[in-house]
């Protein structure tokens, strides 16, 4: 593992005690974001080895679980050490997400479930699903009512994921929590945008605060521009939250989680890795992915996209990214990385700051007649069937 270096002046630190999601005790209060084509298992071992947490998979459809889609039973697997197997669940129909959950119950196929309601992607709310769903309460209460009580007969914790709202005229965070806490989930996350808002501009922190003023009795994590130890210290001294789920701001920095460890411990160390640490990380994680998909060429397709994330802001010239972009294969990987000078350190503040593409604010795509009121009609629940997702991932 990195040596881990001090600081240079004052580095901020904050004691926080650990998370406790029912049964499960998380030493270190820090959550990976399930992220489409980022967070398998590869990347999971990677984050792991660096600091303590609780390491969610990409999100598995509900359908596509029930169903055994090869490619969603893939994503839902684990590495053997993995001591809190998480995994997340999206789902629109109550049947189907009871259905999962209890596969992953009677299967013990997790230690932990998260439910995912915060997707604000236009093909998936313009069918009433994702950030779109808790605006109607009959329907959003079902999905709860039948997960949790599946996953209160194997005693796994479930948690529940969800945006502000829909737009600033429409906000559902405080009542979606509400009601998740009355059937028993043991944590709710917020990522405090409205759908609207994409990731574009600052995640509005005061959310967070209002929410776990209004939930004293219910743990509840922010997300949201986490993308330095310090910007979680900043989040939790301002809202009072019980830990953080980190996002974006893990791309390309799998050793973020030993910075958020160190700090959330009291310590002021952080990882400041070279080109050479970057490059032998690069490598690794064309390795574990080779390993995962089990097809080397699928391996380099994936870490391709990896690239311009792992060398943000360091001085490696665009004709080697360009050469990276492109990979073909670990050995050619291997060559490619050998060639930047191994030796320049850590750029300083040119490697930090927010990473990943944010999008830009848009009007939300609902339903026709969607936000008439909070009831489903007939023609919406027809609707919102399309939003079942038959695929993984996102």
């Amino acid at each position: 593992m990195t040596t881990l270096t001090d600081a240079p002046n004052y580095t901020p630190t904050l004691k926080l005690p650990p998370l406790q999601l029912g049964k499960l005790t998380i030493d270190t209060p820090v959550v990976l974001a399930p992220m489409a084509g980022v967070t398998n298992r590869a990347f999971r071992r990677l984050c792991r080895e660096y600091g303590g947490g609780l390491f969610v998979t990409e999100m598995v459809t509900a359908r596509a679980l029930v169903e055994r889609n090869p490619e969603s039973l893939r994503i839902i697997s684990h590495d053997p050490d993995e001591e809190i197997r998480s995994i997340q669940i999206y789902g629109v129909d109550p049947g189907t997400v009871r259905a999962a959950v209890r596969m992953v119950v009677d299967e013990n196929l997790a230690d932990h479930v998260d439910l995912n309601f915060g997707c604000p992607v236009p093909k998936v709310t313009r069918k009433g699903g994702g950030s779109a769903l808790p605006w109607k309460t009959d329907l959003f209460t079902s999905i709860i009512e039948a997960a949790t009580s599946e996953a209160a007969k194997g005693d796994i914790p479930l948690t529940v994921k969800i945006r502000t709202g829909i737009d600033k005229d429409h906000l559902t965070y405080l009542e979606s929590a509400k009601i998740a806490r009355d059937h028993g989930a043991a944590a709710v996350t917020l990522h405090a945008r409205t759908a609207g808002q994409y990731y574009a501009g600052h995640s509005d922190w005061d959310a967070i605060t209002t929410l776990r003023e209004a939930m004293d009795d219910l743990p509840v994590l922010g997300n949201g521009d986490i993308f330095s130890a310090e910007d979680a210290i900043n989040m939790v001294e301002q809202t009072g939250a019980a830990g953080v789920m980190v996002g974006r701001g893990c791309q390309g920095r799998p050793w973020i989680f030993g910075d958020l460890q160190a700090a959330f411990e009291g310590r002021a160390d952080r990882f400041r890795p070279g080109v050479r640490k970057v490059a032998d990380t690069v490598y690794r994680h064309g390795q574990l992915l080779t390993e995962f998909f089990e097809d080397e060429g699928k391996g380099m397709r994936d870490i391709r996209k990896h690239i311009a994330w792992y060398f943000k802001g360091y001085p490696v010239g665009g004709e080697i990214r360009s050469q990276l972009a492109q990979v073909p294969s670990l050995a050619v990987l291997r060559e490619l990385l050998d060639q930047l000078d191994l030796d320049l350190p850590y750029p300083g503040e040119a490697a930090e700051g927010t990473r990943g593409r944010a999008g830009h604010p848009k009007k939300t795509h609902v339903p026709d007649g969607w936000l008439d009121n909070r009831v489903m009609s007939d023609a919406h629940r027809e609707m919102i069937k399309a939003a079942e997702l038959d695929i993984s991932g996102g």
